[in-house]
């Protein structure tokens, strides 16, 4: 099953070739490779690790949302 993307030069979505997982700088998944069509880099945020990084990133929102500046 290959992953599909949106092309901005195509403006379509399509599959992406020579798909590669990688993680960004801040730990996030990330599928990168070319668009099959017209061989355009493409890139694609998440991709990869089913929900169990989506309730992970939920925890990590919830401890946010506690801080801040304190009311006297």
């Amino acid at each position: 099953m290959a992953t599909v993307g949106y092309c901005v030069k195509c403006k379509a979505k399509r599959e992406i070739k020579g798909e590669r997982q990688i993680t960004m700088k801040n730990g996030r998944p990330a599928t990168t490779g070319t668009c099959s069509v017209c061989g355009t880099k493409m890139f694609k945020i998440g991709g990869g690790g089913g929900g169990a990084g989506k309730a992970k990133a939920k925890k990590a929102t919830a401890k946010k949302k506690g801080k801040g500046k304190k009311k006297k």
